[in-house]
Order: C-alpha cells, then structure tokens, then sequence
C-alpha cells in the first residue's frame, strides 16, 4: 500500500459517519462579502489607487495622453535609461519622444540579456485602487511576464479610468484566469526575520506608474 493509499484510507474512515451532501459548492458556501468597501466616485477612486501605490513605495505620476510620451521620455532620461525594452503591443506614440534603443521582447533572450536592459515599459490590465495593486495579464502591450520581472526598472502605463476598479472582486470580473496574471503591488520588497527590507530580489527594484487621464 503506497503512502498516498494511505492516507486516503484515513479521510475516508474519518469521514464514515458524516452525512452525505450533494448541495453544489456554488451554493453551500456563501458569496456575499463587499464586492467594495464604501462608496467612491471615479475621482476619489483613482485618488485612492495613487495613494496605495505611493505607500508601496512606488513612483506615481499623472498625465494627459497628449503628454504621455514626454513622461515617460523624461523619466527614462532621469533614470538615466540607455536601452528600453518593448513589449511587441506597445503603442509606439508611447516611446516617440524618449532617446532610448528600443529592445523587442523575443522569446530567445536570456536572463542575463535582459538584466542588462536598463527598463522596460508596459500597459496593464486592470489597476485595483483598495489595495494599489496592478494585474498584468500578459496581452500583446504587456509582453511576457519576464520582461517586468528582471528588468530592474518598470514603467507601468494605467488608463484612468477605465482601467481602475475599487476592489479585488470586480478586477477579477476582469481577468481571465487561464491568462498568466502578474500581480504586482510596488516594487520587489522582502524583509528577513530582523525585518531589514530589501528591495529588488524577486522583480524590478523600480516601479514607475504613470496614471494617464
């Protein structure tokens, strides 16, 4: 008898006696927690979005699209960004004004190609305001999860405010869960048992959100 045969022998013997229930999980456990906490307008929503970003510690900046490609032109110079790597979708108005060499997102690159790519910028898919949290789903304007892992600057445009939502029940609305989905609230952090943090082990230890609107 294997380990597995086992222990499937206890589960079944532990429950012997219990009744037999054929109500369907949809219906036994109950949906009816806050799909938002409060009520907010499209104002104090995107308002709160820019603060949980911030308290991240992320880098939050607002725009209109008309200016959009002079932002993101000045934060790559202030970054002091040679190289910018593009996911296949970006729009390429985004990049027109930065001086950056572009770099395509293809599949061959290795890790250490791409660490050597000074950032990266990106569009995402939904923006979820109670928690600052941004969801990419990897469409065609975000690339591979990759390209925002070890790059150690991003740049992450949001559309305001149609990409913006309250809460984590109406992003996943949203999302398709069969998508590979990155969630990402501020840069890369982790803190050992001292509670010293350290930024930038498990993803970019830059993280530049640009709220266009």
């Amino acid at each position: 008898m294997s380990s597995r045969e086992r222990i499937l022998g206890r589960v079944r013997r532990a429950l012997a006696d219990v009744p037999r229930d054929d109500e369907p999980y949809e219906q036994a456990v109950p949906r009816d927690y806050l799909r938002e906490h409060g009520e907010r307008g499209v104002a104090d929503t995107v308002g709160l979005l820019a603060e949980n970003l911030a308290d991240y510690r992320a880098i939050v900046h607002r725009c209109t699209p008309a200016d959009l490609a002079a932002t993101i032109a000045g934060m790559l110079a202030a970054r002091g960004a040679k190289t910018v790597l593009v996911p296949p979708g970006l729009d390429p108005e985004w990049l027109a004004a930065a001086d950056a060499e572009r770099i395509a997102d293809r599949a061959e690159s290795t890790p250490h190609e791409l660490d050597r790519v000074d950032s990266v910028v990106t569009a995402c898919a939904v923006a979820v305001a109670e928690t600052g949290t941004i969801v990419l789903d990897g469409s065609p304007d975000q690339g591979r999860r990759r390209i925002t892992l070890v790059p150690d600057h991003h740049i992450c445009v949001v559309r305001v405010p149609e990409q913006v939502v309250s809460s984590v029940p109406q992003a996943l609305e949203r999302l398709d869960p069969a998508r590979p989905l990155t969630w990402i609230s501020g840069p890369s952090a982790t803190s050992d048992i001292e509670l010293d943090r350290v930024e930038g082990v498990h993803g970019p230890r830059t993280l530049e959100v640009v709220l266009v609107g």
